[in-house]
């Protein structure tokens, strides 16, 4: 697939997950950490814009003066922005206007890409079709917070449940003390976090070649889980008590029995199929429940190619750091990961949410520890 065929692709796939939408649901900002449909839409377009068609197409005008200020997420570089809890107030520019922008900025795109295939520029143009897959997985969970939290519980598509996946494996596997090598190690494409080869010791461990299901939390959830403090680190039982917890996002105790939204709709829980949408302090008191705990980042990689990953991030215990000589770019783009190395949490593999061919053992996914609305998963060690 040639780079005109592979851009072209992955700007169609976001426009169709939004296809299903009603016009109503495109500027709805529910939460300040999830943005409105229109918003991911504008977003994915002003990067090329800004980061591609300004320095690369002689005499581009751009589509509109304001738009950099609408539309640019975090990149102090580029100027000032709207508050990111603002997103939603957005009513104007409408939806169709931002549609226009996509349109007109894709032509330009391919008329660059038809004079000038640089490896500068393909490696930006890369690096903007996986920053939209990015934005692809977060419209599908930022959509699913909106669906989530509205009374009746709105269908997205019938056949769109994405927590009906089981495990494959009920088994441990064991690895070996020694010393291994960390960090991409190929020639295609990855982020920068991912860079920076770096050796790291591990002693003898046991990774569960399986993820947690939905009733082995209901076990946890029966016996008391949330409301043993012995299990919880302090901030998550800070948030357990401030914020009455008591089960996963999106499930509810209808008549005695547990249901959870899914974008096909509100079903019972599946007991069987795979645990999702925790936080961080969850996962880590129901592993203190079983007596094991999370993987580190690096045991997580070590282990990848002898596990069953893919269908839910997972959490690990490593916070979100630089790797040894980590190096950020100039400008703009050395914003996109290096500033947030603080107070995250590492998550490893991929989801039923990320989009096809963006995942890779090495890819290094990052949260807050209190964040649950993305398709999040536990994995155990002994």
């Amino acid at each position: 697939m040639n780079l005109i065929e592979y851009f072209t692709k992955v700007r169609e796939q976001t426009v169709s997950f939004c296809s299903h939408l009603n016009i109503e649901d495109y500027s709805i900002q529910v939460v300040a950490f999830a943005s409105p449909p229109k918003w991911h839409l504008a977003h994915t377009t002003w990067f090329f814009e800004e980061f591609i068609l300004k320095s690369f197409l002689p005499n581009y005008k751009v589509f509109n003066t304001s738009f950099n200020f609408l539309f640019n997420s975090y990149y102090n570089n580029l100027g000032t922005r709207i508050l990111q809890a603002n997103r939603g107030n957005m009513s104007r520019p409408v939806t169709s206007k931002i549609l226009e922008y996509r349109n007109y900025v894709d032509a330009y795109m391919i008329e660059l890409l038809k004079q000038n295939s640089t490896k500068e520029l393909a490696d930006l143009i890369i690096l903007g079709l996986n920053h939209e897959q990015q934005h692809q997985e977060l419209l599908v969970t930022d959509v699913k917070y909106m669906f989530g939290h509205n009374p009746i519980f709105p269908v997205y598509q019938k056949e769109f449940n994405l927590l009906k996946d089981k495990n494959q494996y009920q088994d441990r596997i064991k690895f070996k003390e020694g010393i291994y090598i960390i960090g991409y190690k190929g020639k295609d494409f990855c982020y920068d976090n991912e860079l920076g080869l770096h050796k790291v010791f591990v002693d003898d461990f046991e990774m569960n070649n399986h993820l947690v299901t939905n009733g082995d939390y209901l076990e946890f959830m029966e016996s008391g889980g949330y409301s043993d403090f012995n299990l919880w680190l302090d901030e998550g039982w800070t948030w357990v008590n401030k914020n009455k917890v008591k089960a996963p996002l999106y499930w509810y105790n209808i008549d005695n029995t547990w249901h959870y939204y899914t974008l096909a709709g509100l079903q019972p829980v599946d007991k069987d199929a795979i645990l999702s949408h925790i936080n961080f302090y969850e996962a880590n008191a129901f592993a203190e429940w079983k007596g094991m705990r999370l993987p580190t980042e690096f045991e997580w990689e070590i282990a990848s190619n002898q596990i069953d990953w893919g269908k839910r991030w997972e959490w690990t215990a490593s916070a979100y750091l630089p790797y040894p000589n980590f190096e950020k770019a100039n400008g703009a783009v050395g914003e996109y990961n290096g500033k947030f190395m603080s107070n995250k949490m590492v998550l490893r593999g991929a989801s039923v949410a990320t989009s096809k061919n963006h995942s890779r053992n090495t890819y290094r996914n990052f949260f807050n520890p209190l964040e649950r609305w993305q398709y999040t998963g536990i994995r155990l060690v002994k």
